[in-house]
């Protein structure tokens, strides 16, 4: 969003610095500083709520060290990792972008798994969460999406060609490729 309004205060009044938006570096660097005071200022508020209203998991008392140590562990953490993955984006992304639309739409489809599945264990109190069956049809839903639309975007372009041959790339002074020294050092060895 601030990338399209600081581009449009740069074109048309010239407002100093709005230029700034422009360079993906400055972006990707406010981005992290969003995304770390997120985390930072709200992390601890949406952990103390989880736990205030008692939304964790039932831990089974089985005298293992480990498992005695996650009792009072909230659960639906995730919700602090897509609040600060997906406020920095949508502030400083460019969103007429494919590949910010596609990132958008796999980090909330998957939230959204995730979602589900902390629901299933915490209200429904089933203990194994969503089942893995629908947890991989919802996975290969999504790169169905996400393929589809990157084979048939016009914004995406796949190079048919990726590399040139060896024999072609690495000529020396006399003409020579690297299969012809490889040829010879075979060759000369034996």
């Amino acid at each position: 969003m601030l990338y399209h309004l600081f581009k449009y205060f740069d074109n048309v009044h010239n407002l100093p610095g709005a230029g700034m938006f422009q360079y993906i570096s400055f972006r990707a660097a406010a981005a992290i500083i969003i995304a770390l005071l997120i985390v930072i200022v709200f992390g601890r508020n949406i952990i103390n709520f989880l736990r205030r209203k008692q939304i964790g998991e039932e831990i089974r008392d089985l005298g293992l060290e480990g498992q005695l140590q996650k009792k009072g562990t909230p659960t639906m953490g995730g919700v602090i990792i897509l609040l600060a993955i997906l406020i920095p984006v949508l502030l400083f992304g460019q969103l007429d972008n494919v590949y910010i639309q596609l990132m958008l739409v796999s980090t909330i489809w998957l939230g959204l798994i995730g979602f589900l599945d902390d629901y299933i264990k915490v209200f429904r109190h089933h203990k194994e969460g969503l089942k893995g069956r629908f947890k991989i049809v919802g996975q290969v839903g999504l790169g169905i999406i996400v393929g589809t639309t990157m084979c048939f975007s016009p914004d995406i372009v796949v190079r048919e060609k990726t590399t040139e041959p060896v024999e072609t790339i690495y000529l020396d002074e006399h003409g020579r490729t690297i299969a012809d020294h490889i040829q010879r050092r075979i060759v000369s060895s034996e």
